[in-house]
């Protein structure tokens, strides 16, 4: 397959850059929620601009009113999102939860599937219980009560989680901690009794959320999937999240970049541009290269997962490491570019290394996908 977009994804990078550009820029959004402390980290409005222009719906089926469009397209959006560091559920809501409630039932779709697709719905994904990314182990439990489940436990660093409308939780219904088996997710609603969160701003100005789980009384049509048989929904959650999280770092490197390049050609020195300078070229240049490698093995492992293929899930797991040690190249080359201001708020190059910093933890750093592709290849 090659690595560039054909005609109709290539229109729907056009469409995607300008709107971002124009709508979701920093000024216009991250800066302004950011500056009067937005208990949500993102504007709601844009949000419902986003599905005007079809992106909330575009992973969900035409049968349940989406677009039935692939991982190539939702990364397309995803990459304009960080090149403009655009704060938005598209992440949490249209790519992790959408595809878990791919899963749900009909009557579970019903519920909160046009919700997302006319933007009045924000959804988030529960599913770690410590600082670093572990899905391998799931100790909320949700045990059998009546006709439906109590969930106890709790979660950590929710993405929008305060502000989401329906939460998907990982929680385990058989087995121990660590096993495969035994997973079942659920939709629980943002109004449920016993669910109590405690936000929390993250570095990039985002909002997040602890989550405990004191007994939530859940009935049956809560389950997505098949009870103790949500490994492999939430496996599909995860590597969607994960290329997802991947095309969001592309255009956070590339936006960083871009920021860079265009200071070395204003910025002057001893009486000349900076970016006369040989040694500012070569890194400049290394840098180039790096971007663009990374952003070729994305497009690669969003057209293995949209085919199906065995080895997408390795090479979502290469993708999300390399693009990890591209952006932050990129924003620390960035940074030191602009000498003393590139520390200052007064730049937006510093706002890129902030996002960098939360989106590279996000379902798993460089070092957790660098060993997950040992062990997938033999190791």
């Amino acid at each position: 397959m090659p690595l560039y977009h054909t005609d109709d994804q290539a229109m729907l990078a056009d469409s995607a850059t300008s709107f971002m550009a124009e709508e979701g820029n920093i000024t216009k959004q991250l800066r302004h929620w950011r500056d009067r402390d937005c208990k949500d980290g993102f504007g709601h409005g844009l949000w419902k601009q986003m599905a005007e222009m079809g992106f909330t719906g575009m992973l969900l089926d035409e049968d349940d009113g989406g677009l039935g469009m692939g991982h190539v397209e939702a990364g397309i959006v995803l990459e304009e999102i960080g090149r403009n560091l655009t704060p938005s559920p598209f992440l949490t809501s249209s790519v992790l939860a959408a595809t878990a409630l791919k899963h749900g039932s009909a009557d579970l779709k019903a519920r909160y599937l046009p919700g997302l697709i006319e933007g009045e719905s924000v959804f988030a994904v529960a599913i770690d219980e410590t600082a670093k990314h572990r899905p391998s182990r799931i100790a909320t439990k949700a045990e059998k009560s009546g006709n439906g489940f109590k969930l106890s436990g709790s979660k950590s660093f929710v993405i929008q989680g305060a502000s989401s409308d329906m939460i998907v939780v990982a929680a385990r219904t058989s087995g121990a901690d660590d096993d495969e088996d035994g997973i079942t997710l659920f939709a629980v609603p943002k109004d449920a009794a016993g669910m109590e969160q405690e936000p929390l701003r993250l570095v990039d100005s985002s909002m997040a959320s602890h989550i405990t789980f004191d007994g939530v009384e859940l009935d049956g049509d809560a389950v997505i999937g098949e009870v103790d048989g949500g490994r492999d929904v939430l496996n599909a959650m995860l590597t969607a999240g994960r290329l997802g999280a991947a095309a969001e770092g592309v255009g956070v490197a590339r936006g960083a970049m871009d920021m860079t390049i265009d200071y070395l050609k204003q910025r002057k020195q001893f009486g000349q541009l900076i970016g006369e300078f040989q040694a500012l070229q070569h890194r400049a240049s290394h840098l180039y290269s790096e971007v663009e490698i990374a952003r070729a093995v994305v497009i690669k492992a969003q057209q293995l997962a949209d085919a199906g293929a065995q080895s997408a899930d390795l090479m979502t797991s290469v993708a999300k490491a390399k693009v990890a040690k591209a952006a932050g190249l990129a924003v620390r080359e960035g940074v030191q570019m602009h000498g003393g201001i590139g520390m200052t708020d007064e730049y937006d190059i510093g706002l890129y290394m902030k996002r960098d910093r939360a989106l590279g933890e996000f379902l798993g750093d460089a070092y957790f996908h660098a060993g997950r592709v040992a062990d997938l290849s033999g190791y």
